[in-house]
C-alpha cells in the first residue's frame, strides 16, 4: 500500500477514474469548521487561528518525494509567513505516529493533521480515492482572519506553491 501511496504521489496521478470527495470550497465562502488532532495528539481547530491568516495545504502522503518537498519548503518559508500575519497547518491521511516522525524527520516547524477518517479532506474537496485507497490531493487554502477562503490552489506544483502562497499573503494582507 505505502508503493501505491509514493506511486502516486511521486507521479502526480490524475484522478481519472479514481472517486472525488464533495466539491471544493471557493474564494468568498466561510471555510469549513474542523477539530482534528496534529502529530503531537493536540487538537488544532479552525477556530483558534480567527483573527489571523491560515495557510492550510493538503498532500497525499508523508515521506514521499513530493510531499517531503513541499513541507521543506514551507519549513523554509515559515519566517516569511509569520512576518505576513499567518500560520500553516498540513493535512493528509496518514495518522498522527506517521505525522510525528515525518516532522521529526525534516525539522517541521508547523502542526500537521491527522485526518485519519478524511472528514477535513472531504470538506475541501481535497480527497481522492485511488485503487480503493483514499488519499488527499495536493490542494491549499488561504483562510482571511476572519475564517473565509480567501485564495483556493487546486492541484499544485509541490515546490512553488509556498512561494505562490507569500506572494499571494502579500497582495491579500496589502489589500485588507
Amino acid at each position: 500500500m505505502k508503493i501505491l501511496f509514493w506511486l502516486a504521489a511521486t507521479l502526480g496521478l490524475t484522478c481519472t477514474g479514481a472517486a472525488f470527495s464533495a466539491e471544493m470550497p471557493q474564494a468568498g465562502q466561510i471555510a469549513p469548521e474542523f477539530s482534528v488532532a496534529d502529530q503531537n495528539g493536540t487538537l488544532q481547530h479552525l477556530a483558534d487561528y480567527r483573527g489571523k491568516w491560515l495557510v492550510l495545504y493538503f498532500y497525499p502522503k508523508d515521506e514521499t518525494p513530493g510531499c517531503t518537498a513541499e513541507a521543506c519548503a514551507y519549513r523554509d518559508d515559515i519566517q516569511k509567513i509569520h512576518q505576513l500575519g499567518a500560520a500553516v497547518l498540513g493535512v493528509s491521511i496518514d495518522d498522527a505516529s506517521s505525522h510525528a516522525d515525518f516532522a521529526r524527520n525534516h525539522h517541521l516547524p508547523f502542526p500537521l493533521l491527522a485526518d485519519k477518517d478524511g472528514t477535513v479532506s472531504q470538506q475541501y474537496g481535497s480527497e481522492m480515492r485511488l485503487l480503493g485507497f483514499r488519499i488527499a490531493k495536493r490542494n491549499t487554502f488561504i483562510i482571511n482572519p476572519s475564517g473565509r477562503i480567501a485564495k483556493v490552489y487546486e492541484s499544485v506544483d509541490a515546490e512553488r506553491n509556498p512561494a505562490q502562497v507569500i506572494t499571494d499573503l502579500a497582495a491579500l494582507e496589502g489589500g485588507r
